[in-house]
């Protein structure tokens, strides 16, 4: 699984869109990386663009657009509405997919390190990567802005965590962090009230409502000993809300920034909106997601609404996010197109060459074909996959079986296991082809000088050694798996028996002939003391499986007997 970051720079320019263009064409020049907005203000003079990728690639990006924002803004001719002490201001990186925030703090450090270093621009660390806690808030650090930003400099509490104390007159500073996803996200309300939103709005934001005494609307406001005023927190921690009408929808709506979605969720703020709008009368039509969302918010919401209904999860990863999107009325004003909207989806790779993109015949005939690709191993990975898809489809028709409604969620986390085996098998059907055609390519490298010759051997090797790792990483797969139709065979509902049955055979049948793929490669390798370990590895998964599929079709033959 790809580690996916985003990053969200925001730019001293809002009016100008040939310089806009000029930076957001590094980072389009970037492989591996995707721009999915650009988002410019002429009354704040800033442009905020959002692109994601994988985090070398990402952060490269990152370089070469402050790099060259640096050399087509200058600060000393900048105005706008917006806080800002740089051409490039700040630059967030944002962990999406399968990679922690404590990873994320160390890639952020990197790049602010050699902006400081290869741009001479003043570089301050903030939210999750900083250094120091008062540096945690980006205010902190963009206090005084771009005119007070000489003095700073000078002040040595507030020497840059990298690049020169000295200022830089045209590029200014830079802010660069690591904060959690932020999702702007809209309730929709059955309203053309602002005011009635915003009392919605005040009710759940973290912020909440000033204190009054007496009326809560016309009161005196209540203030604390520094004359401040004391505010009614509402329900829901890391949010923003305010209620705006929006004369193209004809409705009242909650505006809300999902400042930290790891701490309040999509179907979280959803739900808390419903209730609090409820006690008011007022009903919640749907919802929008403004911008893009990570995949996982979108399945953690699909899979709340499912337990809800006491329904497994088990399911394909299309039909959770298609209950989410009705759950969170998220159709109402436009189509939610997933593709578009999942950071995961925009990164797909959509040539279709994939193997299992293809229908059954196509990779069948693609199979017979001449080509010696795809081979046993990715045809093993497959018969594993399938295995684990029913076993998964037992506990699925489990959960949902009349009379059995007390333990959906038994099977429900079985449904779960399952999915997780055939989604790991189905990404090794390719993987193996790629092992193959990386060892065929180590091959066809030159030898015409010693050179050539040391560095083909060396690249044979290691290919080798990988087309060896990967048919055992199916291997263990396929053998895992078989503790679902395990389950399935014993507990499961006994209609579907005969299918937990079939899937251990095609479970075995991809041990064994992944397993053909790890000795025929195994010849090939000098490395014996790696061979010998990987086969030893190989042998005790392969003994294992034969007497887990003996051990479970002897009670599926027992069940369908006594039928």
């Amino acid at each position: 699984m790809k580690q996916i970051i985003e990053c969200v720079p925001n730019f001293s320019e809002g009016n100008d869109m040939s310089v806009i263009r000029q930076i957001t064409d590094q980072i389009e020049a970037v492989e591996g990386v995707r721009l999915i907005d650009v988002d410019p203000g002429k009354a704040t003079n800033r442009t905020v663009v959002t692109f994601v990728g994988t985090p070398d690639e990402v952060c490269e990006a990152a370089y070469r657009a402050v790099k060259k924002a640096s050399e087509v803004i200058d600060m000393r001719r900048h105005h706008g509405a917006h806080p800002r002490f740089g051409a490039t201001d700040v630059c967030p990186l944002v962990p999406v997919s399968n990679i922690t925030m404590d990873e994320v703090v160390v890639y952020a450090r990197k790049l602010a390190e050699r902006i400081g270093k290869e741009l001479d621009i003043p570089v301050y660390c903030y939210e999750f990567a900083a250094f120091k806690p008062e540096r945690r808030n980006l205010a902190n650090c963009r206090s005084g802005e771009y005119e007070g930003l000489k003095e700073k400099l000078a002040n040595p509490e507030w020497k840059p965590d990298f690049g020169p104390s000295k200022f830089n007159a045209t590029a200014g500073a830079t802010a660069v962090g690591a904060r959690n996803f932020l999702v702007a996200y809209n309730v929709n309300l059955n309203t053309t009230s602002v005011r009635r939103a915003n009392s919605v709005a005040f009710d759940v934001r973290e912020r909440g409502r000033v204190m009054r005494e007496g009326d809560p609307v016309t009161g005196r406001i209540v203030k604390d000993e520094k004359g401040n005023p004391v505010m009614i927190p509402g329900t829901l921690k890391k949010v923003k809300a305010i209620g705006w009408y929006i004369e193209e929808y004809g409705i009242a709506q909650i505006s809300m920034n999902l400042t930290d979605i790891t701490i309040t969720s999509i179907h979280q703020a959803f739900d808390e909106v419903c209730k609090a709008a409820g006690e008011r009368g007022i009903r919640v039509t749907g919802s929008e997601i403004v911008g893009v969302v990570p995949l996982k918010a979108m399945l953690d919401a699909g899979r709340h609404y499912l337990k809800l209904q006491q329904r497994s999860t088990g399911i394909p990863d299309s039909e959770i996010i298609r209950i989410a999107v009705r759950s969170l009325g998220l159709n109402d004003i436009h189509p939610f197109d997933p593709d578009k909207k999942i950071i995961e989806y925009i990164l797909q790779d959509k040539s279709g060459k994939s193997l299992v993109d293809m229908s059954v015949t196509a990779f069948t005939e693609e199979t017979a074909s001449e080509s010696p690709a795809p081979g046993g191993g990715s045809i093993s990975a497959t018969m594993g996959a399938l295995g684990a898809a029913l076993g998964t489809m037992v506990a699925n028709l489990s959960s949902h079986k009349r009379g059995w409604d007390d333990r959906w969620e038994e099977f429900s986390d079985w449904a779960e296991k399952g999915k997780h085996y055939y989604a790991k098998l189905l990404q090794m059907v390719d993987e193996d082809t790629r092992a193959f055609n990386r060892l065929m390519d180590a091959f066809g490298l030159p030898k015409a000088n010693e050179d050539e010759a040391q560095e083909r051997k060396k690249a044979i090797q290691d290919a080798t050694r990988n087309a060896m790792e990967v048919p055992l990483q199916v291997m263990q797969l396929c053998k895992d798996s078989m503790e679902v139709m395990k389950a399935m065979a014993e507990i499961g509902n006994p209609n579907s028996v005969s299918d937990a049955g079939v899937g251990t055979i095609a479970a075995l049948a991809g041990v064994r002939g992944a397993f053909l793929n790890v000795r025929i490669n195994a010849s090939g390798l000098e490395d014996k003391e790696f061979v010998h370990k990987i086969i030893d590895k190989g042998e005790q998964i392969e003994q294992e499986a034969i007497r887990l599929e003996q051990e479970i079709l002897k009670t599926v033959k027992e069940k369908i007997e006594k039928s």
